[in-house]
């Protein structure tokens, strides 16, 4: 026989929990039994795959490394821009009256110095005329003076004086300028240089109204490095005074030459500067036209960290290199900055005595065993064996 129905809210939840509690434990224990269960195959999931990495890790032996110990070193950002030689001046000496040439004294690839004499163009015509000019100043002077003797006793007018005044200046100007062509039928060096071409010959004519070349003089005690420079780097060779040209045909010559000239425009659509370069040339070894090198350094850094370039491995926008610790690789993300020949400036992600993996750095995993069968200096860098 069932007991009677409770009247009241208390009456009703305690019968419910005498009729239910026994399902309602048998419930919470089949849960707890679930995770215990579950936790105990997590457990033995993890040692599996421990179990599994170390029976793999013994099937597969080291890899072998060289690395590489980094040590603060200088680096530069430079360029390196191609140039050509010029000379410092190149005149093209001309004649500047008209005549016959009668002697030239020189001869191509000759050095002459300032004021020697080149050429001569024939000079009598020039002597004639001085000697008419020099007899028309002479008679004017005389004029003047016996005009001012007669102006003083009041017999010769003041305008009558000075009209001959005027003539006496006019035949002293003839004077000097009839000087002046003569001395021009001497044709001088105006500067210290190599006859690089010479145009005048015995007997040939210059024409006075059409100045004519006699030769072309090259100064070459001190030459020019022309390097054409990117407007992206116009700032950084504003703050240069020195720059190292290296000349491929005098076997790689190396010369520190001075900054002399940086073009304010530019000169072609390329939008490149005209840069000089001063380099001193006493014995002349460096010619005109010779190929030339600048480097341009831009940033000099003097505690700078540098790797490989290849050392460097870019995946999937990120760029790391290994290093080994305790005998295993481990992966280092880093930041790079500007090269220098086969190094990369690392700016961050690595320190000071860190030894990164340079050969067999393809072929390792984060955390996997290595054998460092040499240890390099970046001196060796360029001349090491492959040990993949």
């Amino acid at each position: 026989m069932n007991p009677p129905e409770p009247k009241t809210a208390r009456g009703k939840v305690a019968r419910f929990l005498l009729y239910n509690l026994p399902g309602l434990l048998f419930i919470l224990l089949l849960i707890g039994l679930a995770l215990f269960i579950g936790k105990r195959i997590e457990e033995k999931k993890a040692r599996l795959e421990a179990e599994l990495k170390a029976a793999t890790a013994i099937e597969n032996p080291p890899v072998n490394v060289v690395t590489l110990k980094l040590q603060p070193t200088v680096l530069r950002d430079k360029i390196n821009l191609p140039g050509i030689i010029e000379p410092w001046t190149r005149l093209d000496l001309m004649a500047k009256i008209g005549g016959s040439i009668e002697k030239v004294l020189v001869k191509e690839g000759e050095q002459v110095r300032q004021g020697q004499l080149i050429a001569r163009i024939e000079s009598k015509d020039y002597e004639i005329a001085l000697d008419s000019a020099k007899a028309a100043y002479e008679l004017a002077k005389i004029s003047f003076a016996r005009n001012k003797t007669l102006r003083s006793k009041g017999i010769a007018t003041q305008a009558n004086l000075d009209d001959l005044e005027a003539q006496l200046r006019q035949a002293k100007a003839a004077v000097e300028n009839a000087e002046l062509q003569l001395s021009r039928c001497r044709i001088t060096a105006p500067l210290a240089g190599v006859i690089s071409r010479l145009d005048a010959k015995v007997g040939s004519v210059v024409n006075q109204m059409v100045p004519a070349s006699i030769a072309e003089i090259l100064q070459l005690d001190q030459v020019k490095a022309i390097v054409s420079i990117p407007e992206s780097d116009v700032t950084a060779v504003r703050k240069l005074s020195t720059v190292g040209v290296e000349i491929q045909a005098l076997g790689n010559e190396k010369i520190a030459a001075s900054v002399y000239f940086l073009a304010p425009d530019t000169e072609t659509q390329a939008h490149v500067y005209r840069l000089e370069l001063r380099i001193p040339n006493q014995d002349h070894h460096i010619l005109p036209g010779m190929f030339a090198r600048a480097d341009i350094v831009k940033e000099v850094r003097k505690q700078a960290l540098a790797v490989p370039l290849y050392a460097v491995i870019s995946r999937d926008k990120e760029q790391f290199v290994y290093v080994e610790e305790n005998g295993a690789a481990r992966k280092k993300a880093v930041r790079t900055g500007f090269l220098e020949g086969w190094r990369v400036l690392i700016t961050d992600g690595l320190n000071a005595g860190d030894k990164v993996i340079v050969e067999g750095h393809r072929s390792v995993e984060d955390g996997q065993k290595v054998k460092v069968v040499k240890s390099i200096t970046a001196e060796d860098v360029n001349t090491m064996t492959s040990f993949r």
